[in-house]
């Protein structure tokens, strides 16, 4: 193994694991990767936050990491599922954002705090960028999204919902 070896250098690995469920969105985009730390003995510890508790891909997720990690010759690791730092959707990068728009899916808003659902009510269309949009429910296929329709190009559309 390198002596160059850093926390920099792994997420930089890191970007070819891709949410399962939104193959487009690697985990750093999603802002799952929390935490990449590197021990005196070279040990590497990966700390990951799911977007919900019950995120049925976490198990997959940690082995696609654990997988990079053991191809880059990374011997010595850990990957963590940590509640340590909360997941919200502010975590998302920019990129995130834009591979979620191309994907389909409406990013969900910058926010503050969120105090109710209306801020998921109101989704920006995905497909025409119009703000004449219905939330049709707030449960969509996964728990992280939000079905909504677009009143203008007529399509439906998913959200990310913002947490």
């Amino acid at each position: 193994m390198s002596n160059q070896l850093s926390a920099t250098k792994i997420k930089s690995w890191l970007e070819v694991v891709k949410d399962p469920e939104i193959p487009v969105l690697s985990l750093n985009d999603l802002g799952v990767i929390t935490s990449v730390h590197i021990d005196t003995n070279n040990k590497v510890t990966v700390e990951m936050t799911p977007t919900f508790a019950g995120c049925p891909a976490m198990d997959v997720m940690r082995s696609d990491v654990e997988d990079v990690l053991k191809e880059h010759g990374i011997e010595e690791f850990e990957v963590r599922i940590s509640f340590d730092v909360q997941w919200n959707s502010n975590m998302i990068s920019e990129k995130g954002r834009k591979a979620l728009k191309s994907f389909g899916l409406a990013p969900p808003p910058q926010h503050d705090l969120i105090v109710d659902i209306d801020i998921i009510e109101h989704a920006q269309c995905p497909h025409c960028g119009s703000e004449n949009t219905d939330m049709k429910t707030p449960f969509g296929p996964t728990l992280c999204r939000s079905m909504h329709y677009c009143n203008n190009c007529l399509n439906a559309f998913e959200q990310f919902k913002p947490i």
